[in-house]
């Protein structure tokens, strides 16, 4: 299998659980809710993104052959000599149309510490350490278990109530993030302190100004 990367590279994790944990950040390249260009938006079941995930050309991107090359060069980013705190977040677009399970027996193989951030709309494979699932109204959520939900707040036709049946550990509720950010947060920092159950995410890597 060949591998679409579009960009590999060394930083914090910025939102969720593992806000502020040291990362390598694997960005597959595609996604099945939007392709990612802007005259496709309108269409896309996913209105609101904003992370460029077409082709292969970012920082350490590129066509990996084998699981033992992508994971070679997943190992090559992380800039710590601490091997026993190696920690690989698998992004995307989205990750589990590409993510298998020798990619992660690699990264394993290596040291890492498997992360997945989904939509939720694949099947996962075996062997992640940490499945984080951000659901988006209008999809099939196929994944209904997992190690974190994060949602993003508000979604048109969308009620975190709704989500608070399935079977994760943490519920997340993070801002949407356009022109109304701030009025957004107020909202969803009220939503969560009315619900208890949810806990607020904020992406900390944009007031940081990090990858």
């Amino acid at each position: 299998m060949t591998y679409l990367i579009k960009e590999i590279f060394y930083t914090l994790q910025g939102e969720g659980s593992h806000a502020g944990r040291p990362a390598v950040f694997c960005r597959f390249s595609r996604c099945n809710l939007w392709t990612g260009r802007e005259a496709d938006r309108s269409r896309a079941i996913c209105q609101f993104c904003d992370t460029d995930f077409v082709g292969t050309d970012g920082e350490g991107g590129g066509r990996f052959g084998t699981a033992e090359d992508l994971a070679d060069a997943v190992e090559a980013a992380w800039l710590s000599t601490d091997r026993a705190h190696r920690f690989v977040v698998c992004t995307g677009g989205e990750p589990l149309l590409q993510l298998d399970e020798d990619a992660i027996a690699a990264l394993h193989a290596r040291g890492f510490e498997v992360a997945v951030e989904t939509n939720g709309t694949r099947p996962a494979p075996r062997g992640i350490d940490w499945l984080c699932v951000s659901p988006k109204i209008g999809s099939e959520l196929v994944l209904t278990s997992g190690d974190e939900l994060k949602l993003v707040y508000p979604q048109a036709g969308g009620d975190p109530a709704q989500f608070e049946g399935l079977d994760f550990q943490h519920l997340r509720l993070q801002p949407l993030d356009d022109a109304h950010r701030e009025d957004h947060t107020r909202a969803a920092v009220e939503y969560c302190m009315k619900n208890p159950r949810w806990t607020l995410s904020l992406q900390t890597h944009k007031y940081l100004g990090i990858q």
